[in-house]
């Protein structure tokens, strides 16, 4: 391999450690296409003991995929508006991110994928799922493939980011902007990953409101079923951090959940997102 990088499955659904790979360094072309391959190949990847990896460094890894994305409802890091500061006090309750989503699915392009770095974490707890959304839609009868194939859905950030949404409330200090009226951007049901052309599926439960042209009454009985199915175990896999790891999933056909199990202790994070295009 490029640059002595070795790519290690984890499970069978998803996912992979690479090792070998130094992201605070300049990666050569041999090195950047080795880990753009096992992205693509395993939707999610993770690297241990990333410790150098400052903001800079951070945004620079994550340009080399594209450009970067400032959240619309989350304030970025002083000096880096890019970097989202994901931290969990011990005394707060709620985290960000806990419960199923694909990042960004509520804007028009939504995101290629997100880095997510390790800065500190609790002494147990906090791991984070991830579920293989192609495996999901293989997964699925030749008649529910068809069905679904012509339907479009429609996404938007104004539950999650409402006033009583769990994103807006997750952390008592991070400058967060409510919402009850985001606007909202239909996208397939059924989306053709642009690099390696297969068939995934594009719902999540945090975004997803309703199918087009259908009341939320009507799309919610095939809306839970995906849902249900989606996040089926033998589709997913699970991530225990370390200080420095770092996690980058591929947003296009990957769901994420991180979990809120380290009650009394604290989790900093910090994540930069690739910027997406329009799904087909």
């Amino acid at each position: 391999m490029p640059d002595q990088i070795a790519v290690k499955p984890i499970a069978g659904a998803l996912g992979a450690e690479i090792e070998g790979a130094d992201l605070s360094a300049d990666l050569s072309n041999q090195a950047f296409d080795a880990i753009h391959r096992a992205l693509l190949d395993h939707h999610v990847i993770f690297f241990r003991d990333q410790h150098s990896l400052t903001p800079e460094a951070h945004k620079a890894f994550g340009r080399r995929f594209g450009s970067l994305n400032v959240h619309p409802y989350v304030s970025g890091m002083d000096g880096h508006p890019e970097i989202l500061e994901i931290i969990k006090e011990p005394d707060e309750q709620i985290n960000f991110g806990g419960g199923w989503h694909s990042d960004m699915s509520y804007i028009e392009k939504p995101a290629l994928g997100s880095i997510l770095h390790a800065i500190e974490v609790p002494e147990y707890g906090g791991d984070t799922l991830f579920a293989n959304q192609m495996a999901a839609y293989d997964a699925l009868s030749d008649g529910m493939k068809a069905m679904l194939d012509g339907l479009t859905a429609i996404h938007s950030a104004s539950r999650e980011y409402s006033s009583r949404g769990q994103s807006a409330q997750a952390r008592q200090s991070m400058d967060t902007q409510t919402t009850d009226e985001a606007p909202e951007y239909a996208h397939p049901v059924v989306r053709t990953h642009p690099e390696t052309g297969r068939k995934g599926l594009y719902v999540n439960p945090a975004f997803t409101l309703r199918f087009k042209d259908m009341s939320k009454r009507e799309s919610r009985p095939l809306l839970a079923f995906l849902f249900d199915h989606c996040r089926d175990e033998r589709f997913t896999c699970r991530f225990r951090w370390s200080d420095g790891a770092v996690a980058f999933w591929d947003n296009r056909c990957v769901w994420h959940y991180a979990l809120n199990d380290y009650q009394g202790q604290r989790r900093h994070m910090r994540r930069v997102t690739v910027n997406g295009d329009r799904p087909v």
